[in-house]
């Protein structure tokens, strides 16, 4: 996988949790038991999608800048995205994605839970 950085780069964001969904063998990244990205695995445990999630507009528009971002896979196809682990899609894109999809999930919370999860 081209994205080594990307566990990494997760686990510091505040109150991630990461686990293996062993039915789907997906490694989850999640803020308050909900996932914002996920690293979904083969059969041989070697990653063939990230899937994350954007604004429907966003999402949209960088499909179509980008080949190896597509709708999200075994996910809602408006506002879930998957990028190839091994594609072209640059490093900084990717980490602005994952920001904006743990931003996201965050915001869905209530502000109380919001301010308990980042304290």
């Amino acid at each position: 996988m081209k994205y080594e950085w990307m566990d990494e780069y997760l686990l510091e964001k505040k109150a991630v949790t990461k686990d293996l969904k062993e039915e789907w063998n997906w490694v989850r990244y999640m803020i308050g038991g909900k996932m914002f990205a996920a690293l979904c695995l083969d059969d041989d445990d070697k990653p063939y999608y990230i899937t994350l999630k954007l604004e429907p507009v966003e999402g949209e528009f960088l499909r179509s800048q980008y080949p190896d971002i597509i709708p999200g896979y075994y996910m809602n196809k408006v506002h879930w995205n998957s990028i190839k682990p091994d594609g072209e899609v640059p490093d900084e894109l990717l980490k602005d994605m994952l920001d904006k999809s743990y931003q996201l999930v965050l915001k869905g919370f209530s502000k109380k839970r919001q301010e308990e999860l980042l304290a």
